[in-house]
């Protein structure tokens, strides 16, 4: 069970919530963390970044938290330097556990080391990062949290994974996961959706652009004209290089709405209410296993929940959830998962 969120009176509003949260100064956290390179079965790499805790963290730190480590994954246009990534990093190490920030292919660190691009459907990829950390850990737990497009990746995982879930991954959590693309594409074209949608399509040309310059072997496909939306980058782009053959296939094929019910890892949803990319309406449709819990807040726009002062040590509510959800995790075998679904709508205050 979550607290109730409660935003900061003055960022109200999906869009609001939104924009602050991804532009507020938050820490400036040094790289200290063990770069690992994870090659992948069609040949190209993922770059993995290690965070140990330090001894002082692990003297203060519970010994329940010493035995976990936590693989996070971020959204479309991320990497391992993301804010929501670095701060999860800096609080879960400080008590005592291990993280590793996953770079999605092609993405930060791995931007020379593959010839395919990054898409909402590469499974397979945080597979191979799982499989990494169970091998390189000896913490018994194993945790993962991925954001928006990473956490429909972990989803989709954890469906295709069913019953052969790895005994020692214990727990997932997913934070605004799109799990219904095509839905969400929709989404963008009304109201202000064309500015993320804009954005979206921005950002994709310059990681297009950046893989020609890096990845001269690449597999590539020419952008002579700039898509107004991400549907149609999508469709000219992403879908034909990953072997779909349009963004409707790749949008049905890549959204992890469909294996939600196969999944056998206690598993937690949060997504809000008012989130301006990510529709509720899939949420309420979809149908869940018994090992997954859904909690839909009614404020806190996309990866926001900046909430009020005085609650939460830096106001990032979703950052202390994070935190306190991966601390109380336990092994399997003595988490009950008998709820199906929890649908809060908590009113602001």
């Amino acid at each position: 069970m979550l607290p109730p969120f409660r935003p900061h009176p003055l960022i109200r509003g999906g869009h609001a919530q939104t924009l602050a949260g991804c532009y507020l100064p938050g820490l400036t956290i040094a790289e200290r963390a063990t770069r690992h390179v994870v090659d992948l079965p069609d040949g190209d790499r993922i770059v993995l970044h290690e965070d140990e805790p330090d001894q002082r963290a692990l003297e203060n730190g519970s010994a329940h938290n010493r035995g976990k480590a936590v693989l996070l994954v971020h959204g479309l246009g991320g990497s391992h330097r993301s804010g929501y990534l670095q701060r999860c990093m800096h609080k879960l190490t400080a008590r005592g556990i291990r993280v590793f920030r996953m770079d999605l292919r092609g993405c930060g660190a791995g931007v020379p080391l593959a010839r395919y691009p990054v898409h909402a459907g590469r499974s397979e990829d945080v597979g191979a990062a799982l499989e990494f950390v169970l091998r390189r850990c000896d913490e018994p737990q194993v945790a993962m949290v991925g954001f928006s497009m990473g956490a429909n990746i972990i989803l989709k995982l954890l469906g295709e994974l069913g019953d052969l879930a790895p005994q020692r991954l214990i727990g997932a959590m997913a934070v605004a996961p799109p799990i219904d693309l095509l839905e969400c594409s929709r989404r963008l074209k009304f109201g202000w959706g064309w500015i993320y949608d804009r954005a979206f399509v921005a950002g994709l040309m310059q990681a297009a652009a950046r893989r020609r310059r890096h990845v001269p072997n690449g597999h590539h496909l020419p952008l002579s004209a700039r898509p107004r939306r991400l549907f149609d980058f999508d469709d000219i782009y992403t879908a034909p290089v990953a072997g779909y053959s349009g963004a409707e296939e790749y949008y049905q094929r890549a959204s992890a709405g469909p294996l939600l019910t196969q999944i056998r890892v206690p598993t937690m949803i949060v997504t809000a209410g008012d989130d301006p990319i990510i529709p509720v309406d899939p949420f309420e449709r979809a149908s869940y296993s018994p090992h997954t819990k859904l909690v839909i807040t009614s404020g806190g726009g996309h990866l926001g929940f900046i909430g009020v002062p005085k609650v939460d040590p830096d106001r990032r509510w979703l950052d202390w959830r994070i935190i306190e959800w991966v601390e109380d995790l336990a092994p399997a075998d003595s988490v009950g998962c008998s709820q199906t679904r929890e649908v809060r709508a908590t009113a602001p205050t």
